[in-house]
């Protein structure tokens, strides 16, 4: 099953198979990885990168996606390609004899998941060939909110949702003021819950416990009283519904935080 995600940024390792310069690594920034992975195996004339021009084939194996931006998957691309350069990696190892570069870019990759700003966003680790599967190492497992995946994915284009449809006066249940723009709003994807508030206004709610942060990871519904996760209602306000489901299928079997208080 191939799951479509609208407004997608991702962050992608590449994994060489050409006898040649079999088990090189490339990690790349993308919008659309079925796209992008043509053009990497099509040339560097035909859009591909450089360093992967004439060395082919490729194959995209390992793809992080559900960044808020594509400023915050460029950085992350950065900081992934330049460990060493990175404040945030300053404690991560330079690879050693023994570790492939695969093994070495996934050790990586383990310790960006752990620390700020990206152990807090709302990101799917996904394997896109499962024949390359490397499982995290103790103690560098990413936060229980990001969940691991298996299988392709596609970028879908994201429909205006609010165009020609007027919407009737919503009032934010937590302020109580007016909703008027539709970038402010967010909604509850749990069936008959009526919640709708200013993103901004349930983001302190969500942060009440933590007022040293600037993003929720989770908290509770003002409205159905359910726990929800902040990525979660981002996915549902921008329409990625597929996304969604899979990621709550993930998690559905234990609620997250009961590991916490083991």
């Amino acid at each position: 099953m191939v799951v479509e995600v609208e407004n997608f940024f991702g962050v992608y390792m590449l994994y060489c198979t050409n006898p040649k310069f079999k088990g090189r690594i490339y990690i790349g920034f993308t919008v659309n990885p079925e796209r992008r992975i043509g053009q990497h195996n099509a040339g560097r004339h035909r859009g591909g990168a450089k360093r992967t021009s004439g060395r082919g084939p490729w194959e995209m194996i390992f793809i992080v996606h559900g960044f808020p931006s594509d400023i915050a998957a460029l950085r992350f691309e950065w900081a992934w390609q330049h460990p060493h350069s990175s404040r945030r990696l300053s404690h991560v190892a330079r690879k050693t004899r023994r570790e492939s570069s695969l093994q070495f870019h996934w050790r990586v990759v383990s310790y960006m998941l752990q620390v700020a700003p990206w152990n807090r966003m709302p990101l799917v680790a996904r394997w896109l060939r499962q024949e390359y599967r490397l499982d995290f190492e103790p103690g560098l497992q990413p936060p229980l909110h990001i969940p691991v995946t298996f299988g392709s994915v596609r970028a879908r284009k994201q429909k205006d949702q609010d165009e020609g449809v007027e919407r009737p006066l919503e009032k934010c249940l937590l302020c109580q003021a007016e909703v008027q723009q539709p970038a402010d709003r967010l909604s509850c994807f749990h069936p008959s819950c009526p919640m709708i508030a200013h993103l901004t206004c349930l983001a302190k709610q969500f942060l009440k416990s933590e007022p040293d942060q600037l993003l929720p990871v989770e908290g509770e519904c003002p409205a159905c009283h359910h726990s929800v996760l902040w990525g979660n209602l981002i996915r549902h306000k921008k329409g990625c519904y597929g996304d969604l489901e899979e990621v709550t299928s993930a998690l559905s079997q234990e609620h997250w935080a009961d590991e916490l208080q083991m």
